[in-house]
């Protein structure tokens, strides 16, 4: 019920106030005693923002006695919308040239510039500044994407490149293809480790007789790997036999 008054005093917090909190209370009650009203000298607004203080309820009888201010400290409500009103008189009374000139329509000009405007931080962003401009090369740079005249252009690639290679399907595959390169690692034989049990006479020749020696094994392994698969299906058939009954035999 006190935000408009709240944001016609720029209170930070206009849309969370809640009076019924003592902390709160007491928070805008100083707040506005140092922003807005200054009734009191610096050094004696001590006590009143000592918000934990057991005698802060007697301290803020004083002050409110001190503004004449027509209703007691318990009241809360009432004195809530008194200091705010009365803020929002010296506010005025100090820049009466400043809004004299406030009419309806200006007023809703305004209103409706402020809707239009973006909050989005991107908007303010100046895309031809050297700052810009050299985060895109970087950015590219990384990306191993080749410079183009167009930074623009360069920035439409990044932002593609970014949405291919690191979305969560993106994601998931390099992990899985790294998986895959570690397991096959592990299996890797190095050419140098590799024994021919004969020299060819030329290290060119000796180096080619290794890789297709090592060619030649994997695919004796390949072989093997599809014999076992074989065997495994035959001895699934054979572990278990149909009965035709009309042939009166077990077996196929």
């Amino acid at each position: 019920m006190f935000k408009r008054k709240l944001l016609a005093l720029d209170f930070p917090d206009a849309d969370i106030v809640d009076i019924k909190d003592d902390q709160k209370f007491r928070s805008l009650v100083v707040w506005l005693e140092d922003q807005k009203i200054r009734h009191l000298k610096i050094e004696d607004r001590d006590p009143l923002r000592n918000l934990q203080g057991e005698e802060w309820l007697k301290v803020l009888q004083t002050y409110l006695i001190g503004l004449n201010c027509p209703y007691n400290s318990t009241e809360r409500q009432a004195v809530t919308d008194w200091l705010l009103g009365y803020a929002v008189r010296l506010e005025y009374g100090d820049g009466v040239d400043k809004y004299k000139n406030v009419t309806p329509e200006k007023f809703q000009e305004l209103k409706t510039k402020q809707a239009g405007a973006s909050s989005n931080p991107l908007d303010n962003l100046d895309f031809n500044s050297p700052e810009f401009r050299a985060g895109i090369t970087s950015l590219a740079m990384m990306l191993q994407i080749p410079p183009y005249q167009d930074h623009l252009e360069v920035l439409k690639a990044i932002c593609t490149v970014i949405e291919e290679r690191f979305s969560l399907e993106s994601m998931a595959a390099a992990k899985k293809s790294t998986e895959q390169l570690n397991k096959e690692k592990d299996e890797f034989i190095p050419l140098d480790k590799t024994e021919l049990g004969f020299d060819a006479g030329d290290i060119i020749m000796t180096e080619t007789a290794k890789i297709l020696r090592l060619l030649h094994l994997h695919d004796l392994r390949d072989l093997q790997t599809k014999i076992n698969t074989a065997i495994v299906k035959v001895q699934e058939i054979t572990a278990n036999p149909k009965t035709d009954s009309r042939l009166g035999k077990v077996g196929r």
